[in-house]
C-alpha cells in the first residue's frame, strides 16, 4: 500500500540539527532536479517580488528568506516538518512503533521543491507551492509530472494507492488507474451531500492512521471500502481503464473534529 499525502502550506522549522543530504532522500533519480528547483528557488525569493511570484503575502518574509539558504538550514524528519490538520490528524507521533514504521514505508508527501518525499526523510522547512510558476521552470506540477511519473509509477508497482492529496498536487502524478484510489470526503447538509474542504484534510489524516493502525494490510479497492467502513459510512465508485476509483467518505450532519489524542 501507498499512501499519498500534500505537503501542508506552513511547516515547522527544526530547531537545530545537520542540513538535509541530498544523497539520504527517497528516489536519487530526482536529484538534479530537486537541484535545479533548490537554485531557482533561492534566486526568486531573493527578487524584490518574491512575494508576489512565490504567492504569499508581507507576514511570510521570515519563510521566503529562508528558501534562499535551504542547503544550510536544519533538517528534521518530515513527518515533524509537514504540519497543519491533515498531519495532526494522522498524529505521527501518537502512533505505535509498529506503525510508524508502516508510515514510513508507505507514505509519501507530492512536495513542489522535492517531487516526493518519505515520512522519515530528513528536509528544512521550505516556502513553495505546487501551484507557483517560476521563471524559466514554468507550473511546477506540469514540470514535475514527466520527472516523476516513471519514478513513482516504478515504486508504486502493483500496490494499492491511496490518494489523499489535494488537486494542485494530484496534478503532478497521476497514478496508474487500475490500482489507486482517491478519497473524497463529504457531510450531510440538510440530508444533501456537500463537498467540504477543512473537514476533508482532517478525514483523509484520520483515513491514513486508521490504515496504518488497524494492522490487517488492505491491498485493493474494495478491501479500502471495507477498511473505511469500519471508522465512516463509506462507497467506492468503480473507476474505469483511465480513472482510479473513488472511495467516497460521507460525514452526519452534527459530524465535529475529535480532540487530538482521542
Amino acid at each position: 500500500m501507498l499512501i499519498l499525502l500534500p505537503p501542508s502550506e506552513g511547516k515547522e522549522p527544526a530547531g537545530n540539527g545537520d542540513p538535509f543530504d541530498p544523497d539520504a532522500l527517497q528516489f536519487p533519480e530526482l536529484k538534479p532536479h530537486r537541484h535545479q528547483l533548490l537554485a531557482a528557488l533561492a534566486e526568486v525569493s531573493r527578487a524584490d517580488d518574491a512575494l508576489e511570484v512565490l504567492g504569499v503575502g508581507k507576514s511570510l518574509v521570515a519563510e521566503v528568506t529562508r528558501n534562499i539558504e535551504l542547503h544550510t538550514e536544519p533538517a528534521a524528519a518530515a513527518h515533524t516538518v509537514y504540519t497543519g490538520v491533515l498531519f495532526e490528524a494522522l498524529g505521527y507521533e501518537r502512533l505505535d512503533a509498529a506503525a510508524r514504521e508502516r508510515a514510513d514505508a508507505s507514505i509519501l508527501v507530492i512536495s513542489a521543491l522535492w517531487g516526493a518525499v518519505g515520512f522519515a526523510d530528513r528536509i528544512p522547512a521550505y516556502r513553495l507551492s505546487m501551484s507557483v510558476k517560476l521563471p524559466e521552470i514554468g507550473k511546477l506540477a506540469g514540470w514535475w509530472k514527466p520527472k516523476l511519473t516513471p519514478v513513482l509509477n516504478a515504486r508504486a508497482g502493483d500496490d494499492l494507492v491511496v490518494d489523499c492529496r489535494s488537486s494542485t498536487y494530484a496534478a503532478a502524478w497521476v497514478p496508474p488507474a487500475s490500482n489507486s484510489v482517491s478519497v473524497s470526503v463529504f457531510q450531510l447538509r440538510g440530508g444533501v451531500r456537500k463537498v467540504v474542504s477543512h473537514f476533508a484534510k482532517h478525514t483523509r489524516g484520520e483515513l491514513a492512521s486508521h490504515l496504518l493502525t488497524r494492522g490487517a494490510e488492505v491491498a485493493t479497492p474494495t478491501e479500502l471500502l471495507e477498511a473505511a467502513r469500519e471508522r465512516w459510512e463509506a462507497e467506492l465508485v468503480p473507476g474505469t481503464s483511465r480513472k482510479a476509483h473513488q472511495l467516497n467518505i460521507i460525514l452526519p450532519e452534527d459530524h465535529a473534529f475529535r480532540a487530538v489524542g482521542n
